[in-house]
């Protein structure tokens, strides 16, 4: 695989699973947590290796919780965001629909115009400077409720940001019905978003069933049960409905056991729409480029296939006709000159 790595790093790609906390990198963790003293999270970069392994998932949404509580102005929201752009740019990373929770910081005092603003200038500032296109989802954390669910729901619609595309769910699943959140997502899609919610990495396939009928999925994060029902990666591949697939992910949250048990095979085998996605890519130790090269290995990828798996992403964006066509034909056109243009 090492000889796909100089391709990787200059193939163009889009990433529609990262989340907007999750991708901040250790140097702004600790930063962060330099400001706020009161945190437990640790002010070394060093000491946040260990402090982002987990024992199960269940401790990685303790511990993401924590870096949550780090950004508590409309500066730190605005340095998150910024900084997490020019990190997807140096991975030639052209558009990105980046997972944002508000209602995580609404609750903890954040002006909920601030917010939006600091997300806003953050996004135009990274396109002008940075060339990254950004999109936004805002999700409900799932843990929090109905009362979240609700505030995200408000804040999605009545203040709506010019960049936001889609509504999602996120949290833990177990104990967490899919069907409870239909009114809100019933709200977003009127207004006009599209749904997204995560479903099937920690349950099993009935939970992707529920998000399919009860949330009218367009696209499901992870997805990883799905192998487990036939008939739904029949449905899945049938209608295109991808699965936003996040493998380094989902061994570090132990919601898979390793690498070579991951059922990323069987998805494509079965014809489903796969996209290869980071997540949380500093907490876990990777980021979109390492993840494309776990595909490869675990597909049997060469250049062509990885470009096909970049270009899945596109398809499955809900980026504009034209920006799709735009960056569908930079893939071909690194893909076509490569290696020649090494």
């Amino acid at each position: 695989m090492t000889d796909l790595l100089p391709f990787i790093a200059g193939l163009p790609k889009a990433e529609l699973h990262v989340h907007h906390v999750g991708s901040a990198s250790p140097r702004i963790v600790a930063e962060l947590a330099a400001r706020h003293p009161d945190s437990k999270v640790p002010t070394d970069p060093q000491a946040l290796v260990e402090y982002f392994t987990f024992t199960d998932f269940a401790h990685f949404i303790e511990v993401y919780l924590s870096v949550v509580d780090l950004v508590r102005t409309p500066e730190d929201v605005r340095l998150l965001t910024f900084e997490v752009a020019r990190d997807m740019a140096r991975q030639n990373i052209r558009y990105a629909e980046l997972t944002i929770t508000p209602y995580s910081s609404t609750r903890r005092g954040i002006d909920e115009h601030a917010f939006m603003a600091a997300i806003e200038d953050a996004r135009k500032a990274a396109e002008a400077e940075l060339g990254v296109v950004l999109r936004w989802c805002f999700d409900i954390p799932g843990e929090a409720g109905l009362e979240a669910a609700e505030e995200t729901a408000r804040l999605a619609v009545d203040l709506r940001p010019e960049g936001l595309v889609s509504f999602g769910l996120g949290g833990p699943e177990i104990g967490v019905p899919r069907p409870q959140f239909k009114p809100y997502f019933d709200r977003a899609i009127e207004a006009g978003l599209h749904s997204v919610p995560h479903a099937g990495e920690t349950t099993g396939p009935e939970t992707i069933w529920d998000s399919l009928r009860d949330l009218r999925a367009e696209r499901i994060g992870h997805g990883t049960s799905a192998v487990q029902d036939p008939a739904l990666l029949a449905h899945l591949a049938e209608h295109r409905i991808a699965l936003e697939v996040c493998p380094t992910s989902n061994i570090a949250t132990r919601a898979v056991a390793d690498l070579d048990q991951h059922p990323i095979k069987e998805m494509v085998a079965a014809g489903v729409l796969v996209t290869i996605n980071s997540d949380d890519p500093p907490m876990f130790g990777t980021d979109l480029n390492n993840e494309y090269a776990v595909a490869a290995r675990l597909l049997e990828l060469d250049e062509r296939g990885l470009a096909a798996l970049a270009k899945n992403a596109v398809e499955a964006s809900f980026l504009d006709p034209a920006g799709k066509a735009r960056i569908a034909a930079e893939i071909d056109a690194y893909t076509e000159k490569w290696p020649a243009g090494r």
